[in-house]
């Protein structure tokens, strides 16, 4: 959970690696070398509402989301072959900006490039850890 941490900066990228993996449907991505490469990428905005649509599918420590900082930015990757982003750092702050009424969260988006990069295992890659 340390893409969550309070009090940390809007690029920290002191993860090591596999410190945080994000997995989904038999999907997985560092999120450590994700947080790597977002600090060559804008920081931008998206609504919850539409950057959170797989929330249904998100385990939450709802005691831990109550501790996280909403001004640190999400960290979301290209599905590939669809394009459509997915969120791979920030699911506690989504879960904490629907309890508290925030409509819109700051995101960095990376680029197929670097999601393939801090991609483990799904679509071409086989389990790399």
């Amino acid at each position: 959970m340390s893409g969550d941490a309070t009090n940390t900066l809007m690029h920290d990228t002191e993860h090591a690696r596999y410190d945080q993996v994000f997995v989904l449907l038999g999907w997985a991505w560092d999120v450590a070398l994700a947080a790597r490469a977002a600090t060559r990428h804008p920081v931008t905005h998206a609504k919850v509402s539409e950057i959170g649509a797989l929330c249904a599918l998100i385990r939450i420590d709802r005691e831990y989301a109550e501790t996280v900082n909403l001004s640190r930015p999400l960290l979301a990757v290209p599905l590939p072959d669809v394009g459509t982003p997915i969120v791979i750092d920030g699911w506690h702050r989504i879960h904490k900006a629907r309890q508290t009424g925030v409509a819109e969260l700051p995101v960095i988006f990376l680029s197929g490039d670097d999601e393939r990069a801090c991609r483990l295992m799904g679509g071409s890659v086989r389990r790399r850890w």
